[in-house]
């Protein structure tokens, strides 16, 4: 397995980029300064010295005094808030350079496979349909259903691409690519339908979840959502070395002994339970699956030991100061965060659209 390493292109270290240390080292460092930034930002905002003594206080090492603003604010709201942001972002980086890598493109992203548009359709069905068919539901179970539909709908929505792209006993991503299109095309029909029959409060909630948000996090759903992306990420990086391979094409890939349909098959699978956890609990957050993996690849190059953790560094740093701007902009009011990270997201994809024109 070395020697695919060695023989995949990008695998070594290249001079005027990050070392594959450097690079980590500058990722957990930007994790760790836009956490605290964030928070100590908001509408009840936090100093630093607060934030020391609250952290000392909510770990036991000094005694947390009873309804002080700033510890009940920083462990009930902002905490989960924030720890939430950066298992999205890390899921969402990962997603993206996993995506990259199987399509060897740097244009490629995790909504390709249909898991965003899967759980928007499921999220739009739940919040229109469901009052009339498990009206007591929602007031038992609170916001689950629409987090087990959304995340459901992209899933079977994933198996639905993946089976289609399926011939002669293999995976071809360029049917996946044509038959991504196409359902996703057909998911957002749906969803336009169930916008056309909604009423007014039905489309604003409609309208809200579509746009993205860490504001509705609790700790039961960062649990959930942390450990999901925690094991996609345990198994993503894993997939580093083949996707090395698969950068040389799949039949030298394979003559080097990777497993590429296994490759293949991990890849969609791990991208579609991040995408999904993240999607469902948080509605669509665009745009981080696309810039991260190549911003990494602008400074440390496209080897994907570095890559795969890297891009979940750096999506949980965007995602973190996204939420920020979105909640400061316009306090004591919330801007969608989903807004914010396409007005990011869009100029720069433009940008790689211009710099990749010859090859796509």
């Amino acid at each position: 397995m070395s020697e695919l390493v060695a023989a995949a292109p990008g695998a070594r270290w290249v001079p005027g980029r990050l070392t594959p240390r450097s690079a980590l080292a500058l990722g957990l460092a930007l994790v760790a300064a836009a956490f605290v930034w964030a928070s100590t930002q908001g509408a009840y905002a936090i100093t630093v010295n607060q934030l020391w003594q609250v952290l000392l206080q909510a770990v036991g090492a000094v005694p947390a005094p009873e309804n002080a603003p700033e510890y009940l604010v920083f462990v009930n709201i902002r905490l989960p808030r924030l720890l939430m942001g950066v298992a999205a972002g890390a899921g969402l980086g990962l997603a993206g350079a996993l995506m990259q890598g199987l399509f060897r493109n740097p244009l490629a992203d995790p909504g390709l496979i249909g898991v965003s548009s899967g759980a928007a359709l499921a999220a739009a069905l739940t919040i229109v349909l469901g009052m009339h068919w498990l009206p007591d539901l929602p007031r038992t179970l609170g916001s689950w259903p629409l987090v087990a539909m959304a995340f459901g709908g992209g899933m079977v929505v994933t198996a639905l691409i993946y089976g289609l792209a399926q011939a002669d006993g293999g995976t071809r991503m360029g049917l996946m690519l044509l038959a991504g299109v196409a359902v996703n095309a057909l998911a957002l029909a749906g969803l336009g339908y169930l916008n056309f029959i909604s009423t007014d409060e039905q489309l604003r909630n409609i309208q809200m979840w579509l746009l993205g948000s860490l504001g509705g996090a609790r700790w039961s759903a960062v649990a959930l959502v942390g450990a999901i992306v925690t094991v996609a990420c345990g198994l993503g990086l894993a997939l580093a070395r083949p996707l090395n391979a698969i950068a040389l094409g799949e039949a030298q890939a394979a003559l080097l002994g990777v497993p590429v349909e296994r490759t293949k098959r991990l890849a969609v699978l791990v991208t579609a339970l991040a995408v999904g956890a993240v999607t469902a609990a948080t509605g669509i957050i665009g745009f981080i699956g696309l810039v991260a993996p190549h911003w990494v690849r602008l400074v440390a190059g496209p080897d994907h030991r570095v890559v795969l953790p890297c891009s979940a560094l750096l999506g949980a740093t965007l995602v973190l100061v996204a939420d920020v701007v979105a909640r400061t902009i316009v306090k004591p009011a919330e801007l969608p965060l989903g807004v914010l990270t396409a007005f990011i997201g869009v100029p720069l994809f433009l940008a790689m659209l211009r710099q990749f024109r010859s090859k796509v």
